[in-house]
């Protein structure tokens, strides 16, 4: 009996999306190779995990689509395919067991990305994938099915593959393969790309000296970051040259575009969350004799961070009325300049354009070719919703491409 020779599908990308797809592929009987610029696979994977991989999360299904915003319609099907179940699922299936944090974000057993990434390459290995690192993919080629790559001594090298899969991520992590330089070649074929953009980003702020010097690094514990009517709880840190963290990027992507439109903008940062302005200006009321307006602010909660932030915003002229004290500790304002670098960026806004591709993220200009994860125009806050939708796209285009080469031999 003759065996049918198995079609061979090229994933350009060794990521989440492309492993995720490459895994898919090759479950179905598919020849696969995955093609990786970098020296090794699941760079950014690893590097995002170092604080502990935060894989999705287990709010209800209407409020995990609304974190994708503009993108959600596009995004839902995918989503609802291959879901937060099936992601945990997954995870459980490579030996990591996954567990759902007090935030309702959700993490392998081991906390970290690397026992997940060994246990998935072992898996890829033993389905066939085949993983081709140092080649940097360039352009398609004149012949249906071509794509053009150089190897790590620069020599060109054509692939001829009857489906690929391009899941070359976006350009906020450069030095460990994500520089968006697949941008280049993307447009110059006609496809159309928004202008990749920070996200999740943090924002530069015009310290001074003095407080830049004492409090960079220092975590600010529990407030609520106030910008354009919406509102985020959480923590956040001081850097060198502005302000960062989880509650920051929560509000990253409003912040962005005012600061594009006109500079500086102002976030206003409430330091005492848990209390109301008449709790607060009760216990100023009560200070005690020769007490400082620092320790009484201190007493009142504040650390010694909070404290500075109130001089830094005031030039060290905090209010002696314990109402506008408290009204200020509420409603604190904080001047914002720019966002950080794009390379500084946890993730990247912008990308391929939905338009040019279609419902199972076949690309229109080139049919056989399929794109997933960031490289896609969307943006999503931290907390799963950015893994989530890279795994999400990676399963759907995988499939697609399933489906088109079933379509093409009939």
């Amino acid at each position: 009996m003759v065996h049918p020779v198995a079609r061979h599908v090229a994933v350009v990308g060794g990521g989440p999306a492309g492993l995720m797809a490459a895994e898919v592929l090759a479950t179905a009987g598919m020849a696969v190779t995955v093609f990786e610029r970098m020296p090794s696979v699941g760079r950014k994977f690893l590097l995002a995990g170092r604080g502990g991989l935060n894989l999705t999360h287990t709010e209800p299904q209407d409020e995990f689509l609304a974190r994708y915003g503009p993108a959600r319609s596009v995004l839902a099907p995918s989503i609802e395919g291959f879901g937060p179940d099936e992601l945990r699922a997954w995870c459980a299936g490579l030996g990591q067991e996954p567990f759902v944090g007090s935030s309702g974000r959700v993490f392998p057993a081991a906390f970290r990305a690397t026992p997940l990434l060994r246990a998935w390459l072992r898996r890829l290995d033993e389905l066939g994938v085949e993983i081709q690192v140092r080649h940097t993919w360039k352009a398609w080629g004149d012949e249906p099915g071509a794509l053009l790559f150089t190897s790590a001594d620069g020599s060109p090298v054509t692939v001829e593959a009857d489906a690929a899969v391009l899941a070359l991520g976006g350009a906020s992590w450069p030095r460990v393969g994500s520089d968006g330089a697949w941008v280049g070649p993307v447009t110059a074929a006609g496809i159309g790309v928004a202008p990749l953009r920070a996200a999740n980003v943090g924002f530069r702020v015009g310290w001074t000296s003095t407080f830049r010097d004492r409090f960079a690094g220092t975590p600010i514990k529990n407030v609520r970051l106030t910008f354009a009517g919406a509102s985020v709880r959480g923590d956040a840190v001081i850097t060198a040259t502005g302000v960062e963290g989880g509650a920051v990027y929560g509000l990253a992507a409003p912040l962005r575009d005012a600061l594009e439109r006109e500079a500086p903008v102002t976030l206003m940062v409430d330091l005492r969350p848990d209390l109301s302005v008449d709790d607060l200006a009760d216990r100023f009321l009560r200070r005690r004799a020769k007490e400082s307006r620092a320790t009484l602010l201190r007493r009142a909660g504040l650390a010694p961070v909070g404290v500075g932030l109130l001089r830094e915003v005031t030039a060290n002229d905090l209010p002696a009325e314990p109402r506008a004290l408290a009204s200020l500790v509420k409603d604190m304002p904080l001047p914002l300049i720019a966002p950080q670098p794009l390379e500084r960026a946890i993730s990247t806004a912008g990308g391929i354009q939905f338009g040019e591709f279609d419902e199972h993220f076949m690309v229109r200009r080139r049919p056989g070719t399929f794109v997933a994860g960031e490289m896609l125009d969307w943006e999503a806050p931290t907390g799963g919703y950015l893994l989530q939708a890279t795994f999400s796209t990676a399963v759907a285009a995988a499939n697609g491409v399933l489906a088109w080469l079933a379509h093409e031999t009939t």
